[in-house]
């Protein structure tokens, strides 16, 4: 099942793109999807509704209306750093022995087409696409070896895009989230997915263009910490909560890791990015 949200930001109302491409209202069904009707089973109600042919046509084309982000308002935003080799590799960084996590502002939460804003100041914005995971049921002290309950606390997957400024991050005096928590910087969506449609979130290919480009083309299946693995270790050290988002790590191919000179984001520039079966996103630049 593939959820989303479309509206004007702050007044989106929760839909399901069916098969045929058409756009489905839900708002009978739930509020909104966030932590609350993540909580309740909402997903779940959502999906008997589908099934039963009951969700009436939203009346809106899928094409042309603004989709916002599929979950509102995360409460936390939690990334993991350097979790692909060819990443770690690229940026001269260790292979990591554990997660690495740092955390990033909700509010950097925004639409998948919406404008990304350049900071003052910025000499060095990044970009990296990511496989977002969304919590659908609290986790805390999972066992080492409860992967599959891990996963059951998965409400679905998402394209999300971890816009960082490297020069925030690295130069500014070693607090990575200083470099990530800038206003828009994690465009998220489509669309939510649902674990049924996919059955192994370790074979999704990613891809990412600046300008038409293609920067970055790399597979979860390269992670070293899949993502069972981050849930389960997450919650060994913080509550998630339905509603949580996880980003769990970038391929090689950022502008850090590329030779001199290094092509950072500017104003104006174009990025599209996606991953199999869960939707593109595409964004403009612009200063802040």
């Amino acid at each position: 099942m593939r959820v989303l949200r479309v509206g004007e930001a702050g007044a989106e109302r929760p839909a399901v793109l069916d098969a045929s491409g058409e756009l489905l209202d839900a708002s009978g069904v739930l509020d909104d999807i966030d932590h609350r009707s993540l909580a309740d089973g909402g997903l779940d109600c959502l999906a008997r509704a589908v099934a039963g042919g009951t969700l009436p046509p939203l009346g809106l084309p899928a094409d042309g209306v603004r989709i916002g982000a599929p979950v509102a308002r995360p409460g936390k935003v939690v990334c993991i750093g350097l979790n692909y080799r060819d990443h770690a590799e690229e940026t001269g960084a260790a292979i990591p022995g554990e997660p690495v996590v740092f955390m990033k502002d909700p509010w950097t939460v925004s639409g998948p087409y919406d404008e990304v804003l350049v900071p003052r100041d910025s000499v060095k914005t990044d970009y990296e696409v990511e496989l977002a995971v969304v919590i659908g049921r609290t986790a805390r002290y999972l066992d080492d070896d409860a992967d599959a309950l891990a996963l059951a606390c998965v409400a679905g997957y998402a394209v999300s895009h971890d816009v960082s400024e490297r020069a925030f991050q690295l130069e500014r005096g070693g607090q990575w989230d200083k470099g990530k928590s800038c206003e828009t910087f994690n465009p998220l969506g489509p669309w939510l997915v649902t674990p049924d449609e996919v059955p192994d979130p370790q074979k999704l290919a990613l891809r990412l263009s600046v300008n038409g480009v293609e920067r970055q083309h790399g597979t979860t299946a390269d992670m070293v910490f899949p993502v069972a693995e981050i849930v389960r270790y997450l919650s060994r050290f913080m509550v998630l909560h339905p509603g949580d988002v996880i980003n769990t790590g970038t391929p090689a191919g950022v502008a850090l890791g590329r030779p001199e000179p290094r092509p950072y984001l500017r104003p104006g520039d174009i990025v599209e990015c996606g991953i199999d079966g869960l939707g593109m996103m595409r964004h403009s630049f612009r200063q802040a």
